[in-house]
């Protein structure tokens, strides 16, 4: 399939630019698979279409606030950092975009903060990502992590366009958040409440959680009219025995396996085996989902409603068809859905 077979008309004012307050309350669209049906219902009625043992795959990755404002020394010229990964733990190296980065050279240094909490230096400009930075300090992990939660910003997606506010670190964060080290939450994940978690429990629905750092792969815009030709940027990702045995359980069951966004489906089928089970996995994945895919874990899918010619469509419309997923997002912007990661939600069943 070609890139252009994933537009469609998006208007702004559908993309959602501040969550709700109760997250289990946004609107759900329901798609069966099969035969193409769409059920409107709200988020927490999603438990009505699944039973005791089917699994829910969740991504447990946290997010950090990975957006810096800084200044560069003598002429003091504010530049935008983003902080993509950490290269070096004890050496405080960083993987960064910077922007104006035609204003960064080797050498230069930057000062976060009022009182320059934090110092940067650019030891390297090569990297295919942007830059490379030292953070020049004597203090320890946890004095460099809390300046880092004081200075740093919530890195809200470029379709919000807002400031950010402090509420974002409460709602650009899934409730099961864990693992620290994502750029971008697992949004499919945001809609689950507390509430929703107890429900499903009392219900024997169990929950498989895995661990995808989601990173500039998911993001980065498709150039390429060749979907086979977009190669992802890799993206970290663990999965446990304990994720494994009630995933694998599940499956030897022919009970329903759902995964909680593209970064659950995309671990899952990182992680299979030849057999069908999935396996513990340490390690990076750079795997793009498109149609046509044979999936071997997952059965039933919860996403958002995504942007056009983005990645995450694309996979969407691989596990759900693309007729089907593409007439969903055109009856989502009939209905009046809202769109992007604080927007509501698809559920795609058989």
């Amino acid at each position: 399939m070609k890139l252009s077979e994933f537009e469609y008309e998006c208007p702004e004012d559908l993309i959602a630019q501040y969550p709700i307050e109760n997250r289990d309350e946004a609107r759900l669209m329901v798609l069966h698979k099969k035969t193409g049906e769409i059920e409107h219902r709200i988020f927490k009625d999603v438990i009505d279409y699944f039973d005791e043992n089917d699994v829910m795959v969740l991504n447990d990755t946290k997010v950090f606030p990975a957006r810096l404002y800084g200044n560069k020394e003598k002429t003091g010229a504010q530049i935008e950092v983003f902080l993509l990964r950490e290269l070096n733990h004890e050496q405080h190296l960083w993987d960064v975009l910077v922007d104006p980065a035609r204003k960064i050279r080797i050498g230069n240094k930057l000062y976060f903060g009022e009182d320059n909490q934090m110092v940067a230096e650019v030891i390297d400009n090569t990297t295919s990502r942007g830059r490379t930075l030292r953070f020049l300090c004597d203090t320890n992990d946890e004095d460099f992590k809390k300046n880092l939660y004081a200075l740093g910003q919530m890195p809200l997606p470029d379709c919000i366009h807002r400031e950010p506010t402090p509420d974002d670190a409460i709602y650009y964060q899934t409730i099961f958040a864990k693992n620290e080290g994502a750029i971008a939450a697992p949004t499919a994940g945001l809609h689950f409440s507390r509430e929703l978690l107890k429900r499903m429990e009392i219900k024997g629905i169990n929950c498989a959680k895995l661990t995808l750092h989601i990173g500039l792969g998911s993001f980065r815009t498709v150039e390429v009219e060749d979907l086979t030709k977009h190669k992802m940027d890799s993206e970290q990702m663990f999965v446990d025995e304990e994720a494994c045995k009630i995933v694998n359980a599940a499956k030897d069951g022919n009970h329903r396996i759902c995964a909680v966004g593209n970064t659950s489906l995309r671990a899952l089928e990182t992680a299979v085996s030849t057999l069908g089970h999935i396996k513990p996995y340490d390690g990076w994945t750079n795997k793009f989902i498109y149609p046509p895919y044979d999936f071997r874990v997952a059965n039933t899918m919860i996403s958002n409603f995504q942007l056009p010619q983005s990645t995450l469509l694309i996979s969407v419309c691989a596990f759900g068809g693309y007729k089907n997923v593409m007439n969903a997002h055109n009856t989502a912007v009939k209905e009046g859905y809202k769109f992007g990661p604080f927007g509501d939600a698809l559920l795609m069943v058989d």
